[in-house]
């Protein structure tokens, strides 16, 4: 369909270059045909003009008086006398005439014999009789190119396209002139024969555009649709680990064919509860953003230590680091630590980017973690880094967003939602702060959150 829409468009520009080309083509020889009338006409009148003056000069000789001869033989040898004498005069006049066109023009200056009122007047009457009815402007230059006389509305719009006509052509080349028009308003008379053909251009983009806005969206969708799928699977991975736990505990203490122990029972009460918690967890996590899309999310503020928050949530995660083989290194150096926040959603952030860079580590070199503190402005900076497996830069601008993953489908070796990093985002967006992330693949990856110290 896009190859159609391209070849469409390309067809509509080719047929609209050939209507222009072919309606200039046609208003140039209609114009050509106007100018050479026009100069015609100019010819045809100074020839009648010195004919006139001719005639006028000998018109007594052509007066033929009556004789009454007395026989017959005297009057038709007048009458043939009289025949002789007008066939000779004819022939003068012509000569005359023919030598006083030709060369006695030449007694006038070129500009003598041009009449601007006449030409202007024989040049809109021979456009019109050829179908042009557009305003013009015109100059005459004689043979050596002076400019002798030009229209008095004259306007240079457009004469970068002009047409020349060659005046008087049957006189000699030093006596001739040359005229020039142009059109101001011929190239919108030339582009008016395709107006159809520019709306018809006009709709066929506009469709054209809105084929390719679908076919993002479909693109797009299919990417949400991949993304869902993905989640509803590592959702299904998530919940089958506590749920399997939790039945075969359940299932032990049931069996009467197994002897329990009291501290059996003990052990698989607290797997019970533990597995339990785990999955009320996850099912809570999903709720959260569930609740901040419908903007429900309800925050409980309050003025507290960012440095001590941190240094709680790191005493509780440090066993898990040390049992992957890694330690955590400290650096809490802010001074002013106070921040307006929400407890645990402060913490939980804190805890998922930790829990990210266990999750991403390296297997040939040891996980090491640094969390560091400090002031900047009215703003306190926190910066989580590890050593892990990084971050490409094609997906790093997407990490924040919800369901994506980094792995996807079957093919990831690490659980959970994609629902970690697009929460972090949105509280820290909701406690008026900002997320950063930098990352080298193979090297490691830096997240800074920069946070507004509270005021109280």
């Amino acid at each position: 369909m896009g190859v159609s829409f391209v070849v469409l468009l390309y067809l509509q520009m080719q047929y609209a270059r050939s209507m222009e080309e072919m309606r200039r083509r046609q208003f140039d020889e209609n114009v050509f045909r106007s100018l050479d009338q026009a100069s015609r006409d100019m010819e045809r009148m100074e020839t009648a003009h010195y004919l006139q003056d001719v005639i006028s000069l000998h018109r007594d000789s052509l007066n033929v008086h009556p004789f009454f001869e007395n026989t017959m033989n005297d009057r038709m040898a007048r009458f043939q006398q009289q025949v002789a004498n007008a066939y000779l005069y004819e022939q003068g006049v012509l000569d005359e005439v023919i030598m006083t066109v030709l060369y006695a023009s030449g007694s006038k200056s070129f500009e003598e014999r041009v009449d601007p009122m006449v030409l202007e007047e024989n040049l809109a009457m021979s456009l019109r009789a050829n179908g042009i009815d557009l305003p013009f402007h015109f100059r005459v230059f004689t043979s050596a190119g002076e400019e002798v006389y030009r229209c008095p509305d004259y306007d240079s719009t457009g004469d970068n396209f002009s047409y020349t006509q060659t005046l008087f052509r049957n006189d000699p080349t030093g006596k001739m002139g040359t005229l020039s028009i142009h059109f101001p308003t011929l190239d919108n008379y030339i582009r008016g024969a395709n107006r159809t053909v520019a709306l018809a251009l006009i709709f066929t983009v506009v469709l054209f555009v809105t084929f390719l806005f679908t076919v993002y969206l479909v693109v797009r969708q299919k990417k949400v649709t991949e993304m869902k799928n993905d989640f509803i699977h590592n959702m299904t991975h998530e919940f089958k680990t506590p749920i399997s736990t939790i039945s075969i505990a359940a299932q032990m203490l049931a069996d009467n064919t197994v002897q329990k122990s009291q501290d059996m029972y003990g052990r698989l009460g607290e797997v019970i509860v533990s597995e339990t918690k785990r999955l009320r967890f996850q099912v809570e996590k999903v709720l959260q953003m569930s609740l901040y899309d419908g903007g429900n999310i309800a925050l409980k503020l309050q003025t507290l230590d960012a440095n001590s928050l941190i240094d709680a949530v790191v005493q509780t995660f440090s066993l898990k680091v040390t049992q992957n083989g890694g330690n955590i290194d400290v650096r809490l150096n802010a001074p002013e630590a106070d921040v307006y926040v929400d407890e645990m959603h402060f913490t939980n952030v804190i805890f998922n980017l930790m829990d990210n860079a266990v999750k991403y580590k390296r297997d040939d070199e040891p996980l090491h973690l640094e969390i560091t503190t400090w002031n900047q402005g009215d703003n306190i900076c926190i910066q989580i880094s590890d050593n892990g497996i990084g971050i490409r830069r094609e997906d790093l601008k997407r990490i924040f967003e919800k369901f994506y993953r980094v792995h996807t489908g079957n093919k990831h070796n690490v659980k959970g939602f994609g629902l970690g990093l697009a929460y972090v985002y949105k509280m820290v967006a909701l406690h008026h702060g900002t997320i950063k992330a930098t990352s080298e693949l193979g090297k490691g990856t830096k997240f800074l959150i920069t946070m507004p110290l509270s005021k109280s």
